[in-house]
């Protein structure tokens, strides 16, 4: 395991461990093989909720998007389409690079967390893709387990106006 790999939450914080393992780990390993098998279970089904920010900085603009059937499906697209992309470089050492997710506030079996993406690939042809958004996810301790409730994502990081952390 590289360095860049290594989950920043020690395995006594199993709480935070193991949502990091989950929205970190699990989530790139699956994206890069366009599998989504490898985070299938990660998800509650019932009720979950995806809000599309579309980069906007105000919530009069973000849109409830998709369940997860439409999720999964656009999920597989986006992982489809970068397995059809040429990186320079080490595609997952990129995006690790590019990932944090440092604040997770747990409350009972509720947890909201922040993951954020801050970082730029390049392409083979020279081709900028910035990674500069961040998602907020909703999840719920069910049968022991983390798992996805639902999530407003690509929403710009940093948010105009905000002071950060």
């Amino acid at each position: 395991m590289s360095l860049y790999e290594q989950n920043p939450f020690p395995a006594a914080d199993t709480d935070r461990h193991a949502i990091w393992q989950m929205l970190v780990e699990r989530d790139i390993t699956a994206f890069l093989a366009a599998d989504w098998s490898l985070v299938a279970e990660d998800f509650i089904e019932e009720g979950f909720m995806g809000i599309h920010a579309h980069w906007s900085p105000n919530p009069d603009a973000w849109r409830m998007a998709w369940d997860l059937a439409g999720y999964r499906a656009e999920w597989l697209r986006q992982a489809q389409e970068t397995q059809r992309t040429a990186y320079k470089g080490d595609l997952r050492a990129g995006i690790f690079m590019a990932t944090v997710l440092r604040d997770i506030d747990i409350n009972g079996e509720l947890a909201l967390v922040h993951k954020k993406f801050d970082g730029l690939l390049e392409r083979a042809d020279g081709t900028p893709e910035p990674m500069s958004w961040q998602t907020l996810y909703f999840c719920r301790k069910v049968g022991g387990r983390w798992k996805i409730a639902g999530f407003t994502g690509y929403m710009p990081n940093p948010i105009a106006g905000s002071r950060g952390r």
